[in-house]
């Protein structure tokens, strides 16, 4: 928590970056204001409950205000009173970039992960699809966030969770030797690449809300078209390029989600289940973190109304282990004996890529 204690009656101030904010009426009739603030470090939902003003002076979304009230908890959430608030001015001399929630790796970091794994398909045409379709996108997707409101809504959102794929597809591949990891992968690389034509971004660079073509055509079938269009351009077989396309049309899963169509091939499927389970993960942990171990959560309707208990087992965080990756089964001597190598060289294994793991302090 970012806030500032300002008297013994514990009030709180600080500069928040308004998420949404929606002008309501009480049951009473009296105007309130129902509002999420993100901090820098954690969101809450704030409620101003003696709004007057006009629909001008509420906050806006996406910009920075400085707020003073109180927190606490409310159906086992926090939730933040706002008793006063104002527009930031320049001489706050605070950034914006500052409070804008984001992935905990450097994007340019994930992006050139997962250009790895595209470098090393043995697939020729994968490879080359996978290849001209990035480098037309990279600059859309780089800092892109995943979704809306949901799962990975962090600025890099789009790239962690793709790598978050990637590394699970890897998993899986190498379990099951009937997965064609390749064309797995693709699929997982390319699957979400055309929510940067679905999502409207505000001067934040977090989605405000869909374009036209995002809520005509949406993401699963404009990925199949990028697909296509690309394809031909790069003499792409139609057999392959029909695959990935099927693959990207229906890794919603069901019609009710999205898909155009169900998962027809072993590959399909995967990609389907992954690109849930990653995203259930996210959801799952962004909700359990902020409540007291032994407790649940309220109903989730992103996830069937359920509500998730929190075991407190272990501290939750929505973070990801780039670091690991899949490697041959070593016995605990084999493992001893690779530490001790280590020690006697005087160096620690190399990241992925031999320097920087990426990750952001």
């Amino acid at each position: 928590m970012k806030f500032k204690e300002i008297d013994k009656n514990g009030t709180l101030q600080g500069f928040v970056l308004v998420r949404s904010c929606e002008k309501k009426l009480t049951k009473n009739g009296s105007t309130y204001l129902d509002m999420t603030i993100f901090d820098g470090e954690n969101e809450y939902v704030a409620k101003n409950w003696d709004f007057r003003g006009a629909d001008a002076d509420k906050p806006q979304a996406n910009t920075l205000i400085l707020v003073r009230g109180t927190l606490s908890v409310y159906n086992n959430q926090p939730q933040f009173r706002v008793e006063k608030f104002r527009k930031v001015t320049e001489s706050d001399d605070v950034k914006l970039s500052d409070y804008i929630p984001s992935a905990s790796f450097e994007c340019e970091f994930m992006y050139n992960a997962i250009m790895a794994y595209v470098q090393a398909f043995e697939d020729e045409e994968l490879k080359t699809l996978a290849s001209a379709v990035l480098d037309v996108y990279k600059s859309k997707i780089l800092e892109l966030p995943a979704a809306y409101r949901l799962h990975h809504a962090i600025r890099g959102g789009l790239m962690m969770h793709t790598l978050s794929i990637c590394r699970m597809a890897e998993a899986v591949a190498t379990l099951y030797p009937s997965v064609d990891k390749d064309l797995l992968l693709c699929g997982a690389i390319l699957h979400d690449v055309a929510k940067s034509e679905e999502f409207s971004l505000s001067a934040t660079g977090l989605v405000e809300g869909y374009t036209v073509p995002g809520t005509l055509i949406g993401h699963l079938v404009k990925g199949a078209m990028i697909i296509e269009e690309i394809g031909k351009e790069k003499k792409i077989s139609e057999n392959t390029r029909m695959l990935i396309e099927h693959m990207l049309i229906s890794h919603h899963g069901i019609p009710e989600y999205g898909a155009a169509v169900r998962p027809l091939f072993l590959e399909a499927e995967i990609l389907s289940a992954l690109d849930t389970l990653d995203a259930n993960i996210y959801e799952i942990e962004n909700i359990v973190k902020d409540i007291t171990p032994g407790t649940f959560t309220n109903k989730v309707w992103a996830l069937e109304d359920r509500k998730f208990y929190h075991h407190g087992r272990k501290t939750v965080i929505t973070d990801v282990n780039f670091d690991w990756r899949i490697g041959p089964l070593q016995t605990d001597e084999e493992e001893a004996e690779k530490g001790e190598e280590e020690n006697e060289n005087g160096s620690a294994p190399e990241t992925e890529n031999g320097e920087n793991n990426g990750k952001l302090d």
